[in-house]
């Protein structure tokens, strides 16, 4: 059964689309990542599904209601959590849930121990007293989950919930969406950052307001990247990007950190290949070493394949 399903779904402001056409369903229970980079419309997508932005063109459903007929119960039946973490920094930890639980209406005999799971999630039990302008963003990010939960949803809608958190907190933040998955949670993530994009169950690469790609992050690398990718050290990268970019069987080129990533065509010898164009193009020391792709590897190319798409179009306004 699905938790959400989207089909068609367009959003305008104005004459810019935002949201053009995009459909994708989410199995209840899973963790369900919606990547892409900033400007893409993940945002805008999201707002559609809580029902607090009404779709120019298309449908969908959230929890079995409609988000353009029956956007109230919608609201009442999923969790939200937005880029800000929701929270008000100048009442207290206390405060902030109290607020919550009773914008949740939750029964004052359930509201003591929903809290305690709060503060419990966000570490912060004995500290409730405390201003949440003052917590650390990896403490706020916490309890903005708890938050979000305390009405104990079936959905969560996650809005890069961790953007400029640092990594460590990013991975405690993580713990908590597994733990939310086991007890039967289904959660609805937007991320740009490719690490939690391998915690998902399945992905929707969304691009200029498009869906450009859906499957499982192994899945997405097996399709997009076909061929050996090997990583070269030594030589400067933007030097062997320009010089061997155009040897025979290398599929793409690209610049990473220090090294280079090169994608060559299937085969035993493609080690050696390699080394013979990096020798002729005066490299012969340079270090090859075939590497594993990564989702990075194929969210890069898929923009690229889609940017070459709307450039032979001639373009495209939204």
């Amino acid at each position: 059964m699905n938790a959400v399903k989207a089909e068609g779904l367009v959003r305008r402001f104005g004459d810019f689309t935002a949201v053009d056409r995009v459909s994708f369903e989410v199995a209840e229970g899973s963790i369900f990542g919606f990547l892409g980079p900033n400007g893409a419309g993940k945002t805008t997508t999201i707002r559609m599904l809580c029902g607090l932005l009404a779709p120019s063109e298309g449908s969908a459903t959230v929890a079995g209601f409609d988000v353009g007929r029956e956007p109230d119960k919608i609201k009442e039946s999923i969790g939200y959590m937005s880029q800000k973490f929701s929270l008000y920094a100048d009442l207290t930890v206390k405060q902030n849930l109290d607020f919550y639980a009773g914008i949740y209406s939750i029964p004052r005999k359930r509201r003591a121990s929903r809290i305690d799971m709060a503060l419990g999630i966000a570490g912060l039990r004995g500290l409730e007293h405390r201003l949440t302008g003052t917590l650390a963003g990896g403490v706020k990010q916490r309890l903005a989950l708890g938050a979000a939960i305390l009405h104990e949803p079936r959905i969560v809608f996650l809005d890069e919930p961790t953007a400029g958190v640092d990594p460590a907190s990013r991975r405690d933040f993580w713990d908590l969406i597994s733990q939310l998955r086991r007890q039967g949670v289904t959660v609805f993530v937007t991320t740009h950052y490719m690490d939690e994009a391998e915690h998902c169950d399945r992905l929707i690469l969304i691009y200029a307001g498009r869906k450009i790609a859906e499957a499982s992050p192994r899945e997405l690398v097996t399709d997009v990247i076909a061929g050996t990718m090997l990583e070269v050290s030594g030589p400067p990268p933007r030097e062997v990007v320009e010089r061997v970019a155009s040897g025979s069987q290398v599929k793409r080129v690209q610049i990473f950190g220090l090294t280079s990533r090169v994608l060559i065509e299937d085969g035993s010898t493609a080690v050696e290949r390699l080394k013979d164009l990096l020798s002729e193009a005066g490299w012969p020391e340079a270090q090859v070493r075939p590497i594993r792709a990564s989702l990075e590897d194929a969210f890069m190319r898929l923009i690229e394949l889609e940017d070459e798409r709307i450039a032979a179009e001639g373009g495209r306004t939204r």
